[in-house]
């Protein structure tokens, strides 16, 4: 998580986290973190320092990507659900919750998603489905977009296919990229006292269970400053709608809603229907009473989305 001192800076961060945003990790100290499923199985053949990925289940395989400075394990009830009728990948992204990261302030996407191309190819069936969360689902659009014949479907969970909207209803990618700029000069900066106090206080508005809230910030203290620089300017200036039209991929965008703390519904509403207007078939679902970890928040609506969506 990013918390950025100025009123303006403050704003804009409130409305990235609230209305769906990145969710933005800092630091570099180690963190505990739980352990990963203990019948997780990683492939022995793919190595890359982009990315890793641990198995579990048998079945049809199905990809999860977590968010930015998210670990894997923010998937692990579903993991644990799925296993039985799924081929569960759960895909560690290089630099964040403890990953290790090599590649200093080098581009981040599109690296990043070259590898799971090559994952895909060669340790799934071909053409999984795919769930990502917040820049996951980015990602996974990215991935849909650049290798149609490699995603069978692909669900969004609380993200958009240009975050840098959030910060006004004019905003391009080449007006937002000085703010771009300013938040990462500000993630190497800052002293890790000042980003703790920061990310708990954001952490607030990304779940509404406390200990689900410090999980995030234990996740980001151990995401490597470099690795969210590198990766949040990516995304705040990537603007996938121009490519929306040509992407035959079914969509389930899955949004949140919550109106103590969260995004209120009609803004919620807004804002997903203008960000996903040009995308066929894409079917949205709002989720109420949920921040922006909807798989946290509320656990029985996601699974009960997923299933639909993996029928």
């Amino acid at each position: 998580m990013l918390h950025i001192v100025s009123s303006t800076s403050r704003l804009t961060l409130r409305a990235l986290f609230l209305a769906s945003a990145v969710a933005l990790g800092v630091g570099s100290a180690a963190s505990a973190v739980h352990a990963e499923p203990a019948t997780a199985q990683a492939p022995a053949s793919f190595v890359s320092d982009r990315l890793s990925v641990q198995v579990v289940g048998q079945g049809p395989d199905v990809i999860l990507i977590p968010g930015m400075a998210s670990s894997r394990e923010v998937w692990q009830a579903e993991a644990e659900r799925l296993k039985a009728t799924h081929r569960v990948h759960l895909v560690q992204l290089a630099g964040f919750a403890g990953e290790p990261w090599v590649h200093g302030d080098g581009a981040f996407l599109q690296p990043m998603i070259d590898e799971l191309a090559r994952y895909v190819a060669q340790h799934t069936d071909g053409r999984p489905a795919v769930i990502g969360h917040s820049m996951g689902a980015l990602t996974g659009l990215m991935l849909a977009q650049q290798h149609p014949d490699r995603v069978d479907r692909l669900m969004s969970v609380d993200s958009l296919p240009f975050f840098g909207a959030l910060m006004g209803p004019t905003a391009t990618v080449e007006t937002v990229r000085p703010a771009a700029e300013r938040m990462s000069a500000i993630v190497l900066g800052s002293s890790e006292q000042d980003f703790l106090a920061g990310q708990r206080m954001t952490a607030n508005g990304m779940a509404r269970d406390e200990t689900d809230r410090e999980r995030i910030v234990q996740w980001s203290l151990a995401t490597d400053r470099h690795a969210l620089a590198a990766a949040m300017s990516d995304v705040m200036t990537t603007d996938m709608r121009p490519l929306l039209a040509g992407i035959s991929t079914p969509v389930t965008a899955l949004y949140a809603s919550d109106a103590n703390g969260g995004a209120p519904a009609a803004m919620a509403d807004a804002m997903w229907s203008s960000q996903y207007a040009d995308l066929p078939g894409v079917r949205l679902i709002r989720i109420d009473g949920s921040r922006h970890f909807i798989m946290m928040d509320q656990p029985a609506a996601f699974a009960e989305a997923v299933d639909d969506f993996l029928k």
